[in-house]
């Protein structure tokens, strides 16, 4: 194994042997990319406060999320087509996600199905679902989650429609890829990859496929799937979903104070701020920019998540001391799936953990749960001075 210490190599090594569609696929955001890049930039501009001469023995991460015990505030976000990226990615990821002692959240667009999940680990991990046109084929969706012991479902709220990705559609992504020349070249370089890849049978969408009549090839699939984003999701409907799921939910793509009002009208056991990795509305701003906003407007009513801008042990440190209860991470995981498969992603949790770990003590504290906004310096106008 490479000697690996940060993301970013691990970002490195995943960009020389993941096809280039599936690396733009993660690596990329709508439009301009103006909130994608600021998700990441915006941490930049705050700063820890060193302490010294202070106990930093018998240190723990050790917290909760959903009430589920976890070894450090990091959850596996959902992540759609992770099986492209490495061979049977979501087996791997939720297997590594498993011994690590951390949540797994399984995409309704991941290439491995909801059992193909839970036939190859042991524990309970999350579903996300989309909310889709066709309700039987959701109440189907949500009772195979039921059937395969899904501890709590993570409802997506920001991808009614879907942004435009330029990448995405100069690269003709699909899945299985279409083999014209361009990917054909690109696939030749990429042989780890491709071995991979012949060795499994999980190539589609194993989520929809085989579960809805219309589709019998990649292009009805794709038709089907960009027709039947329920584009009249409201909170009444969400409120069924919760009901119809009768388990922990938790709403994930709050990015504004007066939608976390409403989550927690609806009885949310947890949401999640994110604006989808700067995936969707572009110019929006970052999550740890409007996590403050949307604290203060909750308060402790519900448990606060972050997502959008992870690529760090000192990022998830950061998020946690402005107040959120814990993080989600998705490209950091991603970036070592496709680099090295489980490995990776187990190589991936454990540079956050170190850094997390040593950033906490070098802030004076020993217990995550107490870290608070006391070991930051935040910019004094980072809430922004924006007019409504």
């Amino acid at each position: 194994m490479p000697v690996i210490t940060s993301i970013d190599d691990l970002k490195r090594l995943y960009k020389s042997r993941a096809p280039k569609m599936f690396y733009d696929y993660c690596e990329s955001g709508s439009w301009t990319e103006q909130t994608f890049r600021e998700n990441t930039s915006d941490f930049d501009q705050i700063r820890l406060r060193q302490r010294v001469a202070v106990d930093m023995s018998n240190r723990t991460l050790a917290t909760q999320m959903v009430g589920q015990d976890v070894a450090m505030p990091v959850a596996l976000a959902p992540v759609g087509l992770t099986g492209m990226q490495h061979a049977d990615g979501e087996i791997h990821a939720a297997r590594a996600a498993e011994k690590f002692g951390v949540p797994f959240t399984l995409s309704t667009m991941s290439i491995c199905s909801i059992e193909d999940v839970a036939e190859n680990t042991t524990k309970p991990f999350w579903f996300q679902l989309y909310t889709m046109k066709d309700e039987d084929y959701v109440r189907r969706l949500v009772e195979r989650a039921k059937a395969a012991n899904c501890s709590a479902l993570v409802i997506t709220l920001d991808l009614q429609i879907l942004g435009q990705r330029h990448k995405d559609l100069k690269n003709g992504l699909s899945a299985p890829p279409k083999l014209t020349p361009a990917v054909i070249a690109d696939l030749a370089t990429r042989w780890r990859w491709g071995l991979g890849m012949l060795q499994t049978e999980r190539r589609g969408f194993r989520n929809i496929v085989g579960h809805v009549k219309e589709i019998s090839d990649p292009a009805s699939l794709m038709a089907w799937t960009a027709e039947n984003f329920d584009l009249t999701l409201d909170w009444a409907k969400i409120a069924k979903l919760k009901e119809m799921w009768g388990g922990k939910v938790i709403l994930k793509g709050i990015l504004d104070a007066e939608d976390a009002k409403m989550a927690l009208k609806v009885g949310a056991d947890a949401i999640v701020v994110s604006n989808h990795g700067g995936r969707q509305l572009d110019g929006a701003l970052s999550s740890i920019r409007v996590l403050p906003e949307i604290l203060d407007a909750v308060g402790d009513q519900v448990e606060v998540h972050l997502d959008s801008g992870i690529r760090s042990g000192q990022d998830v440190l950061k998020a946690v001391a402005m107040g959120a209860k814990s993080t989600f991470i998705g490209r950091a995981y991603v970036y070592g799936l496709g680099a090295m498969g489980e490995a990776g992603v187990t190589r991936a949790l454990e540079v956050i953990r170190k850094e997390l770990d040593v950033s906490m003590a070098l802030c004076g504290k020993r217990d995550i749960n107490d870290v608070d906004r006391d070991i930051l310096l935040v910019p004094e106008d980072f809430a922004g001075r924006w007019q409504r």
